[in-house]
């Protein structure tokens, strides 16, 4: 398990879905992203002239463009995830051998099919994190 000091290359990422229980690979990603913010609560008192703040509550969202396949469980499992619970999603931002697994428990909110007449049919999802994203080293 070393830690990769290197600049990733995303060449080699991977998204996985729970399909029936079952990490499975999404086919034909094209990108991801997940963002992570954490709130603030203001502790200010009376008398000071700087406002003070602690930790509060964080959440995450990301997601997934693709090009569309019919044929693939992964994404057919993406597309009927608006109102499904919460399933597992893997991000692997340079591969599955080396850096880093990105995963939690997630509800899609959203997944649309784009189509135009000059490119291939795309697809782009987008999920709410549910509880805390865990980060394990490769």
């Amino acid at each position: 398990m070393a830690t990769n000091t290197a600049v990733y290359n995303g060449i080699n990422g991977v998204a996985k879905f729970d399909v029936g229980g079952s990490a499975t690979a999404i086919a034909s990603v094209i990108s991801f992203s997940l963002s992570q913010t954490g709130d603030t609560i203001e502790t200010t008192t009376m008398g000071t002239t700087a406002r003070t703040y602690i930790p509060g509550l964080t959440t995450a969202t990301g997601s997934m463009d693709l090009y569309f396949r019919e044929d693939d469980d992964a994404q057919n499992a993406l597309i009927a995830g608006p109102g499904a619970a919460a399933a597992t999603v893997e991000l692997y931002p340079s591969g599955t051998s080396t850096g880093v697994k990105l995963s939690a428990e997630v509800i899609i909110t959203s997944h649309e099919i784009s189509a135009g007449n000059d490119g291939a049919v795309t697809a782009t999802c987008a999920f709410q994190v549910t509880g805390a994203v865990t980060k394990t080293d490769l």
